[in-house]
């Protein structure tokens, strides 16, 4: 392929358009979740896929695992985990049968305060896919995203 081959055009606008409905939806539900609770995006995510760990086997994530669900660093996510236990809304200790392994569990006011974000997640999140449906380069994404049945553990598993 050169670079004005047809084929790697399409491509090249497919991945500026889904890179652009990504960049609209964070923003907005950033705003939302900044000025309701005080949350970024990447703090409500890390929230949100911790509250979502068990005990007993795979139950809880490694590090690694939380940063791939992410989609940060293993260092950004450390730094985010300290953020977040430093507001008392994380708590992480030693795991029992791996001394070397330290697991990060929601505590009950992060808990507490996730409830109270999901539907602020969830209306910016909505209001975003309509306003983005309405643009005729965004709509057949738009329906893609919301064709899609991911269940949420799955989101990190990759």
């Amino acid at each position: 392929m050169t670079a004005t081959d047809p084929a790697l055009t399409a491509l090249s606008q497919g991945w500026c358009a889904l890179s652009l409905l990504h960049g609209k939806i964070e923003a907005r539900i950033e705003r939302a979740l900044q000025s309701g609770h005080g949350l970024s995006v990447r703090e409500y995510s890390l929230l949100d896929v911790l509250s979502r760990q068990h005990n007993g086997p795979g139950g809880h994530l490694q590090m690694k695992q939380v940063a791939d669900a992410v989609v940060l660093s293993q260092s950004a996510t450390t730094r985010l985990v300290t953020r977040l236990e430093d507001r008392g809304l994380l708590t992480r200790y030693l795991c029992d049968t791996d001394r070397r392994g330290i697991y990060t569990d929601v505590t009950e006011t992060g808990l507490t305060l996730l409830a109270e974000a999901r539907p602020t997640n969830d209306t910016a999140l909505r209001a975003a896919l309509d306003e983005a449906a309405r643009n005729p380069e965004l709509a057949p994404l738009v329906r893609t995203v919301e064709a899609l049945k991911v269940p949420a553990q799955a989101v990190g598993s990759a």
